[in-house]
């Protein structure tokens, strides 16, 4: 397939060297020129304007930071006017679901196609192409996109057949592995104060209640205080987070939860931590304990 990919960065890129390697013609495009060049090795054109990129491709692939970024691509960039009638935006970024249904609209416009494809998992995953892809838009679109989908991740769920539900998955979903980030850092700040091995704790709680790789993945970079380099910047879990509360104010459902995390994150941003991983949220809580200001 013809495919267009604007975005390389840290889950652009590797998921754009899996669609190279699964056979797809694959044309690139980035901010930064040197992370496209990145892929010229393994095959891949490299286009000089998200406008070029899109042209002639049956489906232009986004991966971009947030609404206004691909707004910037789709629309001042005239990425969107650049594609053919009857081609195919696949959109992989976390976005809001009003810009999403936005999107949408645009795109049923102008004869092109509008899936919602965004995805569940970190830089390690989209290398090794175990994504998880949670997909929205007519049947058609879904499945004219499917191989793509495959090739970039391990399972794809379909969630409904309007594009901006996906979007609504995608930031609920990042607000829960939010929670969870939160619950592991208060538990690890009391497990510290009684002199609990953080390790100690993960493995105990890990196997006798959740079994979960979460608890084990964020659970690990807590107890060791790994923050950087990031995998999921925290500026970035501020602005999901900010999409999740909208989406709930849409639809009147009240986000207690998430009025505190917002606060927390925050807090981590105006104390320099806004580049670093979004686990570093448990040092807010252990520094509230009396920690300390420990590094990073």
């Amino acid at each position: 397939m013809k495919v267009g990919f604007i975005g390389l960065g840290n889950m652009g890129l590797p998921m754009a060297r899996n669609l190279l390697r699964a056979g797809h013609s694959v044309t690139v495009h980035n901010r930064t020129p040197g992370r496209a060049e990145q892929l010229a090795g393994d095959g891949a054109a490299v286009a000089g304007s998200a406008s070029e990129a899109a042209r002639g491709a049956e489906v232009v692939v986004t991966m971009l930071a947030d609404d206004q970024v691909l707004r910037s691509v789709m629309f001042d960039q005239g990425a969107l006017e650049a594609m053919a009638p009857g081609a195919i935006h696949l959109g992989m970024s976390t976005i809001g679901a009003p810009f999403s249904r936005g999107l949408a609209e645009a795109h049923a416009a102008a004869g092109q196609g509008y899936v919602a494809g965004p995805v569940f998992g970190r830089p390690d995953a989209a290398a090794a192409a175990r994504l998880w892809v949670v997909a929205a838009g007519a049947a058609q679109y879904v499945e004219t996109c499917r191989p793509l989908m495959e090739a970039m991740g391990r399972a794809v769920s379909v969630v409904s057949a309007d594009p901006w539900v996906a979007n609504v998955v995608k930031v609920t979903g990042n607000l829960m592995i939010a929670c969870t980030i939160e619950a592991l850092g208060e538990a690890f700040a009391l497990q510290r104060k009684w002199g609990v091995e953080p390790r100690a704790f993960l493995d105990v709680i890990n196997a006798a209640l959740f079994q979960s790789p979460l608890y084990a993945s964020y659970g690990a970079l807590i107890a060791d205080q790994k923050y950087e380099p990031a995998g999921f910047r925290l500026r970035l879990a501020l602005k999901d987070t900010r999409l999740a509360m909208e989406a709930a104010d849409a639809v009147s459902v009240p986000l207690p939860l998430a009025s505190l995390l917002r606060d927390h994150f925050l807090a981590a941003v105006a104390n320099g931590r806004g580049d670093m991983d979004w686990a570093v949220l448990a040092l807010l809580a252990a520094e509230n304990a009396g920690l300390g200001k420990t590094s990073p």
